[in-house]
């Protein structure tokens, strides 16, 4: 029973440690996932020009971090002039650090336009640390833009 129960809080451990976001700075010119170059990147604010649809485009933007998961490190939003945009890195292939919340980024990867429902919006209000009643608040699917990210550069 001793071997099962120290089994357990090792791999408790392992997983709490593993789930951490980066640490680190986030300084201009890092790359996080693939590299990515600022040539030809859209202001994010253009993005709904280009996506209209559920179809998958492939798109890089460039616009300021406003959140970032503070669990994993496995999304962050965009400021856009409609709102915050949700950005997640795609299949949880790279992680990015909290730091980069404020900073100015590139990111590369593929757009469309989908409806969150209700309970995973309340699950990134949890990842995001907000309170109990903000995420209580949270009743109402959102139709939005979705970029699935494949790299991130910091400006």
């Amino acid at each position: 029973m001793k071997k099962l129960f120290t089994i357990f809080l090792l791999l408790s451990a392992v997983v709490t440690v593993s789930a951490q976001p980066p640490k680190g700075p986030a300084n201009p010119g890092m790359n996080f996932g693939e590299k990515v170059q600022a040539a030809d990147a859209i202001n994010v604010n253009d993005l709904e020009k280009v996506i209209t649809s559920e179809e998958v485009k492939t798109v890089k933007i460039k616009g300021k971090v406003t959140d970032v998961c503070t669990i994993e490190g496995c999304w962050l939003k965009m400021e856009t002039a409609k709102g915050k945009m949700m950005v997640k890195m795609k299949d949880h292939a790279f992680l990015v650090p909290t730091d980069l919340n404020g900073k100015n980024i590139v990111v590369d990867g593929t757009a469309r336009m989908s409806v969150t429902s209700v309970k995973q919006l309340q699950h990134y209000a949890e990842d995001a640390g907000k309170s109990k009643a903000e995420i209580a608040r949270i009743t109402e699917p959102k139709k939005e833009i979705i970029v699935d990210a494949k790299g991130v550069l910091v400006l």
